[in-house]
């Protein structure tokens, strides 16, 4: 597939109305670029290097728990299309319940993650609340406690390969890989300029930021398939979910029950080029292109 031909495909499937794009409307085309056949090709073109190199090299990193976020097309504000690699290093950071600041959408290509989707409820474990806010593209993130609250779990999902997913940008949710991953990850157009993110107080957490993939009003499509592989990226995976188009991190530290004060996550840390073209090189090549 050609950039620009997969550039119309995330165009017409999200709508050029005023009204932001529907979770199941993301999760339809992100689960078509995601096809291997369609996913393969684009991502060997890109790892050429000649299309928007030094765009997409500037908004890609490691992200503070431990995976890298590529992207792949460029479309602010209408879309960012990514590529999350989760290394799935032992020790890896749980990611905190959050939801997003737009509509986002999954699709699993390599390995296999677990969501949980929360709610607030009265007789749910407690938790305490943050407010974070990005200064802008690969600008960094800033947290401004709330207050106390509870939250319930509402379900858990396992996705594999082949499965995809879209999420509502106020769905909370928490994202879990333990074994090496790769996402092809949509972020649409922003519908708030904050996101809500929950420590939980009975839980002690190593501050250190989280990326996520959302849960929302949940549309679920595909069969889990074949081998759960991993690809270059970064072995992938321990928590995780995507977007901080709507919250990812946290800081460092550790949060114990009673929620201490939360910092400010570290500043991101650039993938350099050469890293950048190898990930999407290795995936390329998994993807059989």
């Amino acid at each position: 597939m050609q950039v620009e031909e997969a550039r119309r495909l995330l165009v017409e499937g999200l709508g050029a109305g005023p009204e932001p794009p529907s979770p199941e409307s993301a999760r339809q085309v992100t689960a078509q670029l995601a096809h291997p056949g369609t996913l393969g090709p684009l991502v060997r073109r890109l790892s050429v290097g000649d299309l928007e190199l030094a765009e997409c090299v500037r908004l890609s990193y490691r992200h503070v728990l431990g995976f890298d976020k590529l992207l792949l097309l460029p479309g602010a504000p209408r879309f960012m299309l990514r590529i999350h690699f989760w290394h799935g290093a032992a020790g890896a950071v749980s990611e905190d319940i959050h939801n997003h600041r737009c509509a986002i959408a999954s699709a699993v290509v390599r390995g296999r993650v677990r969501m949980e989707c929360y709610e607030p409820a009265s007789d749910g474990v407690p938790a305490v609340a943050y407010r974070e806010t990005i200064d802008g593209p690969g600008g960094a993130w800033r947290l401004r406690r709330v207050g106390e609250a509870r939250l319930r779990l509402l379900h858990t999902e396992q996705y594999g390969a082949g499965r995809s997913y879209g999420l509502a940008a106020r769905t909370l949710h928490r994202v879990v890989s333990e074994e090496p991953t790769v996402t092809l990850f949509l972020e649409t157009a922003p519908q708030r300029s904050v996101t809500d993110v929950y420590v939980r107080s009975r839980s002690r957490v190593r501050d250190c930021g989280s990326d996520r993939d959302d849960c929302g009003s949940v549309r679920d499509s595909g069969g889990d398939a074949g081998p759960t592989g991993g690809t270059g990226r970064t072995g992938e995976a321990r928590s995780g979910g995507e977007a901080r188009s709507g919250g990812e991190a946290r800081s460092a530290g550790e949060v114990r029950s009673g929620g201490a004060e939360r910092a400010d996550p570290p500043p991101k840390t650039p993938l350099p080029p050469a890293v950048y073209l190898a990930e999407l090189g290795a995936l390329a090549a998994s993807l059989g292109y």
